[in-house]
This record gives structure tokens, sequence and C-alpha cells, in this order.
């Protein structure tokens, strides 16, 4: 009897796959090839990055098919083709500003999350911030206080001179106020611009780590992580269970994660587990 319930329950798991199949390619040949080019435009005007996987289950195409997709809109330059999905192009989403950056996508979150990295440096020390419209936002947290700010992020170091922060460090060479000069370091030592924390961000967090999409970035900022006391990544809700681009940094390379309350709760589990501190806002 048993025998016959396995033999059963295989034979039902082979007809329900072979179904699911059957119903994917079927959807394929409904849907038109513009029509789905049009959605996951859609798709990326909304969140500005869509990995492979979530294409597949938005439009329930194969992998295939998804991959193709995002090939020949890449290729006609409607979005930029990244490691494992998608981002859209200028064109295609509103691109934030120090002015307009309460339309950021989740700026509600960023703004949470800034605040709660600003609240873990004390008096005195140095930060390094990478780019972003999160990054931003904590520059804006940190701004007037006092601790000096590591960058090489132009719109934040333009913001933090303008508003006439006491100690900003432009990777490149420093600003000082009082003198109103750029005085340059030694070029190729990255030991130069050691700081107590290093505050970041990507496209995606899962339990191996964080992805950056941007490669060359990516590698400047990883010259970095030997010459910090600890690292930081903020990453709203919605990057966490992503997996894109290059793996910037192991999850045991991570000191702490700040994200929102929204996150994918069995990735926030895994971190934890490999020692990651969590915070949640």
């Amino acid at each position: 009897m048993r025998f016959i319930t396995t033999a059963l329950k295989r034979v039902f798991f082979t007809i329900f796959k072979y179904n699911h199949q059957i119903i994917i390619y079927a959807l394929e040949l409904i849907m038109t090839e513009s029509q789905r080019h049009q959605l996951l435009l859609e798709m990326l005007q909304q969140t500005g990055f869509v990995t492979v996987e979530q294409v597949i289950d938005r439009l329930q195409v194969s992998p295939a098919t998804a991959r193709r997709d995002i090939n020949k809109l890449g290729e006609s330059g409607k979005l930029k083709k990244v490691r494992n999905g998608a981002e859209a192009v200028s064109q295609n989403r509103v691109a934030w500003t120090p002015m307009n950056i309460h339309q950021a996508q989740n700026h509600e979150e960023k703004v949470r999350i800034a605040r709660a990295a600003s609240q873990l440096v004390k008096p005195g020390e140095s930060i390094v911030i990478n780019c972003g419209s999160t990054a931003f936002t904590l520059g804006r947290e940190i701004c007037g206080k006092d601790a000096q700010v590591i960058t090489n992020y132009l719109p934040l170091a333009n913001f933090l001179i303008e508003q006439e922060h006491d100690s900003v460090v432009i990777m490149g060479g420093q600003y000082n106020r009082s003198q109103a000069i750029t005085l340059a370091p030694q070029e190729g030592e990255s030991s130069l611009y050691a700081g107590h924390w290093m505050f970041t961000s990507g496209k995606g967090l899962t339990a191996e780590g964080l992805y950056k999409t941007d490669m060359l970035t990516a590698m400047a900022e990883q010259k970095m992580l030997n010459y910090v006391g600890k690292l930081v990544v903020l990453a709203d809700s919605s990057k966490v269970g992503q997996r894109a681009g290059m793996l910037f940094s192991r999850a045991e390379q991570i000191d702490i994660v700040i994200t929102g309350k929204a996150a994918d709760e069995k990735v926030i589990e895994q971190l934890k587990a490999q020692g990651v501190e969590v915070i949640l806002v």
C-alpha cells in the first residue's frame, strides 16, 4: 500500500510539473513579445531595478525567455543589463536630486534608516559614506555634527560644503572650510582615508552578503574595507532578498545591517545567525 501511495505521489508531481510548464509556455504564446517588453519596462519604472526571477514570476515566462527579453531591451538601449537582472536607464525613471530627494523610492523608510545610522556615530569619529539616495540622506543627518565625513560622492560633498560642515574629505583631496582649499594627499593609498565606520548600500542583500551592480564603484569601495572599523549596510526592505550584480562583501564582513521592518524575515534571521547585528526601523 505504501509503495502504491508513493508511486501515485510521483505521478501527480510529474503531471503538475508538466502542466505547469504547459501553462507557462501557453502564456508566452498568448502574450506577445512587445507586450512582455512593455510590462518589463513598467516594472523598471516602478522600482528602478528587477531581477530575472522577478521577471519570470511577473510575466510567467521561462528563464530563457526572461533573459532573452532583457537582452533585447538592453540592445535597444531601453534598459541597462546587469548581472542577474536589469536596471532602468535615465529616461525611464526620474533621477533624484538634493531638491527632489523626497520623491526617491521608499524615501520615508530611507530617512528612518539614515537616522538610525547617524545615532551610531560618536563625537569626533570619522565616517566613510558611499553613493546613493540613502547615503545622501545619512549625510544630511550627520551634517553639522562633530564628525569627519569621507566621501567620493560629489552631491553629498557639495551639500556638506554648502552647509559649512566642519570636516569633509573628498577622496582624492581634502576640503578645508577655514581656508577654502583642497589638500590632496598622496594618490593610490586607501589607508589615508581610514574611518571608524563605512556606510554603504547596494542593489541586493542576501544571507551571502551585499551585492552591487556597478563593478568599478564596488571594486573601488572594496579597497576601503581593510581601513575602516565597522561596515554598516543601509538597505531599504525592497533590497533584502535580492541578488544582483557582484558580491561586494560577504555576510561575515558586515557588522551591522539597518533596514525596514518589512524586510524578508528569513534573510534577516540568516544574517543574525552569522553574527550580523540587524536594526529594523
